[in-house]
């Protein structure tokens, strides 16, 4: 059996994917797994990385919406269709898993021609054009929310990465605060704004870090690799404020957190709600409003608090952030919330799609 994964370009359809392959890998070693990428995405580290095949194909950027630039895309696709093509002839591709981005719409409509079955995997609430056009020709379409607008959608998750989908935060709680150089019973804010970081979320922290210091609680602020770490002094008795410029172990800093502030990716909320950390979701205010929309279930069921960008603030912060974080019972209700809204399997759940797409294919 092999099975093609087309997520390429930015790690929110990267690792879905990488996590699906290594489910895919724990049911059966031997399985083929080859990803679709492009020169230019993250795929070309992340997924040699971890182990498998990558697949270049030519890079097609797609219009969020519809514009008259639209009308060109078919014309440009051809090339990039017909390397999709020779991949999943040469690998004798069994299914095409889909996750949305440069690489998904070629390798949908590649698998189309060759009578491929395929799998969407929509992680955003409001899903993308790639997505749009291949839940048309797919066996089976699985999403991220419970109220998404594709058709025949299953609600499955996201898969996630092993460490964070098995993650028990109390049982590791003190070990990563060590290993973070925090304080092991001081209430601990986590704060980043993805992979590349947050210069909105980062100029704010640092204004209100020392206010909330003096009010007991310590912080783990993620700033991002390419943003300076800002220059600290840790008072004597006072919580930390730990800088770092990237964290590799996000497992451990979910562990060491009693809250979050952060943007509202599609994969951020799934973890966050998976290992049922508290969040104040800040989403990004570019874009097609898909945060907002990603965030707005888990705040719903009481898993966490949402403002807007231009209203984030030292004084919002001080008003909303601070009361939770100063009182357990409600970081536990929080918690508990979060944790309900989560889905841990969504990798197992995908498993047994692409089984039953190959099964139904072979039968005929």
């Amino acid at each position: 059996m092999h099975v093609v994964l087309a997520g390429g370009g930015t790690a929110g359809h990267i690792e879905p994917a990488l996590a699906l392959a290594d489910a895919l890998r724990r049911q059966d070693p031997t399985v083929g797994i080859t990803a679709l990428g492009t020169e230019r995405g993250l795929e070309t580290r992340l997924v040699p990385e971890r182990g498998y095949e990558l697949g270049l194909i030519p890079a097609v950027p797609l219009p969020r919406k519809p514009t008259p630039e639209l009308i060109t895309v078919p014309g440009r696709l051809r090339g990039t269709i017909k390397a999709a093509e020779q991949i999943l002839e040469r690998t004798k591709a069994d299914c095409v898993v889909g996750f949305g981005g440069y690489v998904a719409l070629p390798g949908y409509l590649a698998a189309k021609r060759l009578g491929v079955p395929i799998i969407v995997h929509e992680a955003n609430a409001r899903p993308g054009l790639a997505n749009k056009i291949g839940s048309r020709y797919a066996a089976s379409v699985a999403v991220s929310t419970p109220d998404s607008k594709l058709r025949n959608a299953r609600y499955v998750g996201i898969p996630l990465r092993r460490t964070i989908a098995t993650l028990d935060r109390a049982a590791v709680r003190y070990e990563a605060r060590a290993y973070f150089g925090l304080e092991p019973n001081v209430p601990t804010l986590l704060v980043s704004g993805g992979s590349q970081g947050a210069r909105r979320l980062n100029e704010v922290i640092q204004a209100v870090a020392p206010m909330l210091q003096r009010s007991g609680i310590q912080i783990l602020h993620a700033v991002g690799p390419k943003n300076d770490l800002p220059h600290v002094d840790n008072m004597p008795g006072m919580p930390p404020y730990v800088p770092v410029p990237y964290v590799d172990r996000m497992d451990l800093a979910y562990a060491a957190a009693d809250m979050m502030l952060c943007r509202a990716g599609a994969m951020t909320v799934a973890e966050l709600s998976a290992v049922g950390l508290p969040a104040a979701y800040v989403p990004l205010p570019i874009g097609n409003g898909e945060q907002r929309l990603n965030a707005q279930p888990v705040v719903k069921a009481g898993g966490g608090l949402l403002v807007d960008d231009a209203e984030l603030s030292p004084e919002w912060l001080q008003s909303q952030v601070l009361p939770v974080l100063a009182d357990p019972h409600r970081l536990y209700e929080m918690s508990r919330a979060a944790s309900e809204f989560g889905r841990r399997d969504a990798d197992e759940l995908l498993v047994g799609m692409v089984y039953e797409a190959i099964a139904a294919r072979r039968a005929g």
